[in-house]
């Protein structure tokens, strides 16, 4: 009996210390993980809409099941640094050079989703991409991001000889997820998250605004002086939302004016330009005080100033600021812009072109995710729009072959908007 009331009492000594491991375990990873963890379940605009053909349950678990996908592929580290990570971004060997490896887009993007998940692994993850950032500054100005990264003969990840300077959206990305991971985490440990997010909200301020114009430069490569690039803007960089947030962050009303002059450039072009339609172009243009779309081949291709692949992205990026704090200044030009696509497609997003003029022609055949999944987004202002929405879920979230980086990191961050968990950090940021 004594020796089987010895085992019983070594048993129970045994057990109460694995439960305290356990519980010392949960207890570290709730700490880790961030204070507004996804899910959210963000309320929006009033009137606004979501998919209703799945529960908000059904939602959240494809954004995570998703999400877990995503890191698989293309979160990566450098196989000499074991504390930072980057996006990898060339999986389908798309890019030039061929040895590229990451540009500050990608990052910027995985900065955001990795603070907006903010499981109990990502605030490591966050960290891991914050010190890559910080490893691969611009030439312009360190606190800035060079805007592409490749892979040398060694196996070492360097800025692109000859070509390290910045790319706005990069950047400002950058600078809201520190913002957001302040708010997850604190700026108390090792990494000073806001003054951080301040450093690079001066350097981008400096650097890549005109600020005589309170106008989005491309990149600090861009000169005020220069009557075309120093006045000209590329249409996905016009972040409404970004802009509100980095005002409530650092008291500099010069945000407020950089986001007037934003909705300034997409209303000028939507009723001169595409009225019809609501598509903006890659790259607006000053002429005479008027923006306009910019000429083929200004500065990346022939589809400069029609609806192409960075324009894809503003139905998600210009609704978040009506969704988030009731801006209706672009809400005519939403509204427009799903009416026509709807009508373009049938109601099917099976028909959704890669690409079009400003008056609605297709310039590129296909129906990638890149072009679909945006739509989503501009979808949710209006509840007529429930039907499609609904189809526009399910197309966004079904495997295509073609889908590489750029698409799948779109439709990951849409995903997230549309199933209600974006949120901004506009609160205690001071």
């Amino acid at each position: 009996m004594k020796k089987r009331s010895l085992l019983i009492a070594v048993g129970v000594i045994v057990f109460g210390i694995i439960a305290s491991i356990a519980w010392v375990f949960q207890m570290k990873n709730k700490e880790v993980a961030g204070k507004r963890a996804f899910p959210q379940h963000t309320v929006y605009q009033a009137g606004t809409i979501k998919p209703d053909n799945l529960s908000q349950e059904e939602m959240d678990a494809a954004v995570t099941t998703f999400y877990e996908t995503w890191k698989d592929n293309y979160l990566k580290q450098p196989a000499d640094k074991n504390d930072e990570y980057y996006i990898f971004y060339n999986d389908k060997g798309y890019a030039e050079p061929k040895n590229a490896v990451t540009v500050s887009e990608a990052h910027g993007y995985g900065m955001m989703i990795t603070a907006i998940m903010a499981g109990s692994e990502d605030k490591r993850y966050f960290d891991g991409l914050y010190r890559f950032y910080k490893a691969h500054g611009s030439d312009h100005d360190p606190s800035l991001m060079a805007w592409q990264q490749v892979k040398d003969k060694s196996g070492k990840i360097i800025n692109t000889p000859g070509d390290a300077d910045s790319a706005t959206d990069g950047d400002m990305d950058i600078a809201y997820s520190l913002l957001l991971a302040h708010r997850q985490w604190g700026s108390e440990g090792e990494i000073d998250y806001l003054a951080s997010a301040k450093d690079i909200l001066d350097a981008i301020m400096s650097n890549e605004i005109n600020r005589s114009q309170s106008l989005v430069k491309l990149g600090d490569w861009a000169e005020d002086e220069d009557d075309v690039y120093g006045q000209s803007t590329r249409s996905s960089d016009l972040l409404l939302n970004h802009f509100k947030t980095f005002e409530a962050a650092t008291g500099n009303d010069e945000w407020k004016d950089v986001r007037d002059k934003a909705y300034k450039v997409i209303l000028s072009i939507y009723k001169e330009k595409s009225g019809n339609t609501g598509l903006i172009p890659d790259f607006a243009v000053q002429s005479k005080g008027e923006y306009q779309p910019a000429e083929a081949d200004f500065l990346e291709g022939e589809n400069d100033g029609n609806y192409s692949w960075n324009s894809s992205r503003t139905p998600w990026r210009y609704t978040l600021d009506y969704l988030l704090t009731g801006d209706e200044r672009a809400l005519p030009q939403l509204k427009k812009m799903n009416d026509w696509i709807k009508a373009e497609t049938d109601g099917n997003p099976e028909n959704i072109q890669s690409g079009y003029t400003l008056s609605g022609k297709a310039v590129e055949e296909g129906n990638s995710t890149s072009f679909v999944a945006p739509f989503m987004v501009s979808a949710m202002v209006d509840s007529s729009n429930q039907q499609w929405i609904n189809r526009l879920w399910n197309r966004t979230i079904q495997e295509k072959d073609d889908d590489d980086y750029f698409a799948n990191t779109i439709k990951l961050q849409t995903m997230i908007v549309a199933s209600g968990n974006w949120w901004a950090p506009l609160e205690e940021t001071n």
